[in-house]
């Protein structure tokens, strides 16, 4: 099992949303959105066939991506799981014949990937649902009596490190009984780490298709998706450059955080075409530039936060920090000369990855350098770094005036924030 500083350190993970909605090509809430009845679901579930879903393909794109784990939705809201069951027929292994949470698990480990899986409270196919359990105290008994039947069986069934759950409506921890849930599924697989979606505490906070880092800090993920949908959606080619998924990780990055990408293969589980290419590019710079995604301390800016920043922002791409370095990502190349301000630490050394090439600097003023002779052209395709060596752990503040003021001040703007999640 992994430890929780062992997961914070992993920065990268891929999502992979895939199970019965993905044949129907229209994302992963279309039960719900288009009211199919469970017994026409039932009727679509006959022709679901995962040929093309090749656990050792997906296990060998995450790690060409840079990768260091993987989750898989063993059961989305509408019910159908992708694993073996004794407590339905509702299956993958019952339609097709496989297991497809055994078959990636079994491939994460010889690929020496971590495992979660996403699992669902919510069922909309059997009865009684969240809905009868919101209207009636014997449906509610009933429901989570089978709820957590249906989560510990799959805890003993699997050997995983991450119980992702999902689909917490309507119910707060009280409503789920998240505590006493999570309690039975430690006793069963001691190290087990949880997401705090069942209401309980959990392990690491989750947030959703945005990537800010907890304040106070505490270890997180955030999950995204590739383009605008989780599962397949035949329409959806909004996909993101690889150079936007760089400036995720280093978000996540500086915030001492993890991204979890989303991919959606299609309904036959053969992976789109657009995610494998995009996911290859970033998986290149990592193997060029990665250094600067390693070993981070929080060196974050988020304009809603207010204030306890140890970061600041650049017109050039985002920075992260390890130790005594400051990364910057240029994801905007700068051209032969870049001056830097409200740093409060000296630099020593500087050098740009991957090529290893030394760049001349000078001290301008108290915490200003121009870095010079730089290349006209930035010596990587997606984003050079400029490495920053400094005699210490480096901070950085300008404020949103043309000096610091030396009396208490707001740092940017004094107005309540207007762009606060």
């Amino acid at each position: 099992m992994i430890t929780v500083n062992d997961f914070v350190g992993f920065r990268f993970g891929m999502f992979i949303h895939y199970g019965l909605y993905s044949k129907l090509e229209r994302g992963e809430w279309a039960m719900n959105r288009e009211k199919i009845s469970s017994e026409n679901l039932k009727r679509i579930a006959k022709d679901f066939s995962p040929d093309r879903f090749d656990a050792d393909e997906l296990c060998q794109l995450a790690q060409k991506a840079g990768m260091r784990y993987i989750v898989l939705t063993s059961m989305h809201h509408d019910g159908f799981r992708l694993y073996r069951s004794e407590l339905s027929d509702f299956t993958a292994p019952s339609v097709c014949g496989r297991d497809l949470c055994a078959e990636l698990i079994a491939s994460a480990r010889q690929h020496g990937l971590a495992v979660g899986l996403y699992h669902s409270l919510n069922n909309w196919c059997e009865r009684p649902d969240a809905v009868d359990a919101l209207e009636s105290k014997e449906a509610y008994e009933a429901f989570i009596k089978r709820t957590h039947k249906r989560v510990l069986e799959l805890v003993k069934l699997y050997d995983f490190d991450v119980l992702w759950y999902d689909g917490w409506w309507p119910f707060d921890g009280e409503g789920w009984q998240g505590e006493k849930l999570n309690a039975m599924c430690r006793e069963l697989r001691p190290g087990l780490l949880f997401n705090p979606r069942n209401g309980a505490q959990g392990d690491f906070a989750t947030p959703e298709q945005h990537l800010t880092a907890p304040h106070p800090w505490e270890p997180w993920e955030g999950c995204m998706t590739l383009n605008d949908t989780w599962g397949y959606h035949r329409g959806d080619n909004n996909w993101k450059s690889p150079k936007e998924v760089i400036k995720l990780l280093c978000k996540a990055a500086a915030g001492n955080g993890n991204l979890l990408l989303n991919i959606g293969p299609k309904g036959d589980g053969s992976i789109p075409h657009e995610s494998v290419e995009i996911l290859e590019q970033v998986g290149s710079w990592m193997n060029r530039c990665g250094e600067c995604l390693r070993d981070n301390s929080v060196f974050t800016f988020e304009l809603e936060q207010r204030n306890g920043h140890r970061g600041d922002w650049s017109h050039h791409g985002p920075m992260t920090t390890s130790g005594n370095n400051l990364y910057l990502v240029a994801t905007n190349w700068p051209g032969n000369e870049l001056v830097l301000s409200g740093l409060e630490a000296e630099i020593e050394s500087v050098e740009l990855l991957p090529t290893g090439d030394k760049v001349t600097f000078e001290r301008l003023l108290p915490g200003v350098f121009r870095l010079y002779d730089l290349p006209d052209q930035p010596p990587d395709p997606l984003a050079a770094v400029i490495k920053m060596q400094c005699d210490r752990e480096p901070v950085m503040y300008n404020c949103g005036g043309m000096r610091t003021p030396q009396v208490p001040h707001p740092p940017y703007d004094p107005l309540p924030s207007d762009v606060a999640l």
